[in-house]
């Protein structure tokens, strides 16, 4: 697993979003993008972390973020996450691993005792030159947007 650090080049993707729209890195040129990836869509500890910035979402948009969301579930489990939880950012579908890959941010993972491969929960801030500014490998679901805001 060769995640990506501060001060990498982006690799420019394109993947789904939960309602089938192709969203690309470069459609963010110029702009902050926090890429948050999380391991399952609909389960606890995932929930708590979108809640977190969705309810700080304005505060985050007035510094000038914009929020990409991550995972391997299908566009279905998206959207039914999307639309259940009301997220104003779009969440990307990426059952075929093509960001998850790019970033890095697969691989083996511990979880009452098993041993698995998976998605670490991540998230990286880029700036509007594609440019990984801060890596976030301890999220604090509760209070993500805290650490985004620091």
């Amino acid at each position: 697993m060769n995640m990506l650090k501060v001060g990498d080049k982006v690799p420019d993707f394109s993947a789904k979003d939960q309602d089938g729209n192709t969203i690309n890195l470069s459609d963010y040129q110029g702009k902050k993008l926090v890429v948050f990836f999380y391991p399952r869509a609909n389960t606890p500890g995932c929930t708590i972390e979108a809640c977190n910035l969705r309810d700080n979402y304005s505060l985050l948009q007035e510094r000038g973020f914009e929020l990409l969301g991550v995972s391997a579930d299908s566009q279905k489990k998206q959207a039914n996450f999307k639309n259940k939880f009301n997220f104003p950012f779009p969440l990307l579908a990426d059952e075929d691993h093509t960001v998850i890959e790019t970033f890095g941010v697969w691989g083996p993972k511990k979880f009452m005792g098993r041993v698995f491969d998976g998605i670490h929960r991540t998230t990286f801030v880029i700036d509007g030159d594609g440019v990984v500014e801060k890596v976030i490998e301890k999220v604090k679901t509760k209070d993500h947007a805290a650490q985004l805001l620091d």
